[in-house]
């Protein structure tokens, strides 16, 4: 198993450098795409990340059991290609259905990763770089993605930050 956290700003070039690295890897890949279509706009984000990523690849969606998806999918011989746990952390502190999802599907990410086989890349924005924000939602998602950049760090085997399409490693086991 091999775990990789692929960090960047918006716009930063993190999609575009997980999936040269997910096709120069030469194994199987399966897209697991975390965004929902909310409206016009993020309709045509999707459908630009649609057109860019190879046809062959799988696709699998999911905005919230991530742990789920990524036990059901990961595999020796095999890429998964999480994009992105900022809209997965995004819809589960938003959901007000279920205040414990957070949570929950944190723990069991964080549970999950260190044992399964295969490669798995995850992209996430790293948002702490910025001014803090005013309000408390924006601020406890800042903090929670940060809290979880930091936890995913200890255990990958790399960490890439990505600013101006350039890549910067920041840990290569």
């Amino acid at each position: 198993m091999a775990v990789e956290l692929i960090l960047g700003g918006a716009r930063s070039g993190k999609t575009s450098f997980a999936q040269h690295r997910a096709d120069a890897l030469g194994q199987e890949v399966v897209y697991v795409a975390t965004a929902r279509a909310g409206d016009p706009e993020m309709n045509e984000r999707i459908r630009l990340h649609q057109q860019s990523r190879p046809a062959h690849w799988r696709l699998v969606e999911e905005p919230v059991h991530l742990a789920r998806v990524i036990a059901a999918h990961a595999a020796p011989g095999r890429v998964l290609l999480v994009d992105c746990l900022t809209l997965w952390l995004t819809h589960l502190l938003t959901d007000p259905d279920d205040p414990q999802a957070m949570e929950r599907e944190k723990k069991a990410l964080l549970h999950l990763l260190p044992q399964i086989p295969g490669e798995i890349l995850l992209v996430n924005n790293e948002t702490g770089l910025g001014i803090i924000p005013m309000g408390s939602l924006t601020r406890r998602f800042v903090d929670e993605n940060g809290w979880l950049n930091q936890s995913l760090a200890r255990f990958c085997r790399r960490v890439t930050m990505i600013v101006a399409g350039l890549p910067l490693e920041l840990k290569k086991d």
